[in-house]
């Protein structure tokens, strides 16, 4: 391992350079990307030189997520004590499913969820276990909640014609989920959402007295903490009085926006989510964890056990139920994500998370403040959200985004509500600055003038 932890430290010192000088990669198209790079699989062992050299040259054209001009998607950044704990996970390659593989790292991942539990208000009924990402989160949850609906579903299967409600602003995952789950996408029901992209509670608790008229049966709602595209957070508290009214599991997918359990200023957003009976959270996302880092936490310890729990005596072979992570996983063999946010967590302090989140809104502050007072720049977002959604001089904003992409200028995306199209740009990697958002704007009048002035020689 020597030869290659040396030829690893080489490189990534070149890649941070690299971040440093050139923040965004130049753009190669899709089409001519193996003409570019020799990604082909060979017969033959490849000299140690040429190899390295072709995987600095793979490293180096790589999108770089953790630069300064990377606001392209709901994560971004890197901390360095996280990255630490994600390098020893790979060396170590312990799976997750029992203590006798696990050891410690068992004892790492029920630390996390333990305290998890404790700060969302689950206490030491709730439980939790590391999926591979936001959306098995959200699957795992509407499992537990058809299970708890009707037990003999997991062994007989359901003729019933099964309801789940979400926000029309929700995560794309709720109707895959209900697709692959048998519930049918068609049997999902999208609940409208105001100006802010919040979700209607008066307009969910029509559409269950419309199922239940129909004969068919409600059994999954699903908010969302922090939509993808406005980041906006659904109401808690009148959801839960009408899911506890019908008897329906409260789930609140808290992928994106979640992490603002972590901060005194902004926790208010997801108030009530102690009455949720299961929250998932990405620390890859405003907690600056290595991907994948995603966390589901449930209320409800034995139904967690009750929906994937399968006996393998080949495999739990020692210690107990509790230490035995398998038991209440989706997964089987599982790597250990819990580590990376644990060494970040333990080495900075839960105090610095928090500083963390509260950087990430006012950076957010700082960029709906420079739109508001350019009137070239129209806002579609609102406080309380770090996704900045706005247009300037009414370019388009898919064309201004893919402009900026190819010519290796800015990363940044955008995205949809209702009839409107613009930017959507992410404040959520606390690593930058206030002159990192003044920069981001500054670069973006930048290349529109010469875009401008360019496009005007060629007329002539």
């Amino acid at each position: 391992m020597k030869g290659e932890l040396k030829m690893f430290n080489s490189i990534v010192e070149k890649l941070l350079k690299a971040e440093e000088e050139t923040p965004v990669v130049e753009y190669i198209e899709a089409r001519k990307l193996h003409g570019r790079i020799d990604l082909s699989l060979n017969q033959e062992a490849m000299e140690e030189e040429t190899f390295r050299d072709l995987l600095e040259d793979l490293v180096l054209t790589t999108p770089r997520t953790s630069s300064k001009l990377f606001f392209n998607q709901l994560f971004g950044g890197r901390k360095s004590k996280a990255v630490l704990g994600d390098l020893l996970a790979v060396m170590l390659n312990n799976s997750m499913y029992t203590y006798k593989v696990g050891g410690p790292q068992v004892g790492v991942e029920k630390s996390i969820i333990n305290k998890l539990c404790e700060m969302v208000g689950y206490g030491e009924a709730g439980n939790g276990t590391f999926p591979s990402g936001g959306s098995m989160s959200n699957l795992m949850a509407m499992i537990m909640a058809r299970d708890a609906h009707d037990p003999k579903i997991k062994l007989e299967g359901t003729a019933k014609k099964l309801i789940v409600y979400t926000s029309k602003a929700s995560h794309y995952s709720t109707p895959k989920n209900a697709a692959m789950m048998g519930i049918g996408r068609n049997n999902v029901r999208f609940v409208d959402t105001d100006s802010k992209g919040e979700l209607q509670s008066d307009h969910l608790e029509e559409l269950i007295l419309e199922d239940l008229e129909k004969g068919n049966t409600p059994f999954f709602v699903n908010l969302t903490a922090g939509t993808t595209v406005l980041g906006a957070y659904d109401p808690i508290p009148p959801t839960s009085r009408i899911c506890k009214k019908y008897n329906l599991w409260l789930h609140v997918d808290g992928a994106y926006g979640g992490g603002v359990i972590f901060s005194k200023k902004y926790k208010h957003l997801v108030a009530g989510l102690e009455e949720a009976d299961s929250f998932s959270v990405n620390a890859h996302k405003m907690l600056g964890t290595p991907l994948t880092c995603s966390i589901i936490l449930t209320k409800h310890s034995q139904q967690l056990y009750d929906s994937f729990s399968n006996n393998a005596e080949y495999l739990y072979q020692t210690d107990g139920d509790d230490f035995n992570l398998g038991k209440i996983s989706m997964q089987c063999g599982r790597r250990n994500d819990a580590l990376k946010f644990w060494t970040l967590w333990k080495s900075v302090g839960t105090e610095t998370l928090e500083k963390y989140v509260d950087q990430q809104f006012y950076l957010a502050e700082v960029a709906r403040e420079y739109i508001s007072n350019h009137p070239d720049y129209t806002l579609y977002s609102y406080d309380d959200s770090i996704s900045i959604c706005f247009n300037y001089k009414g370019i388009d904003a898919n064309e201004l985004c893919t402009l900026l992409y190819q010519e290796a200028e800015i990363m940044v995306g955008f995205g949809q509500f209702q009839e409107d199209e613009f930017i959507r740009f992410v404040t959520i990697n606390s690593e930058n600055k206030k002159e990192d958002i003044l920069n981001f704007f500054a670069k973006l009048e930048s290349f529109v003038a010469k875009s401008v002035q360019l496009s005007s020689e060629v007329t002539r």
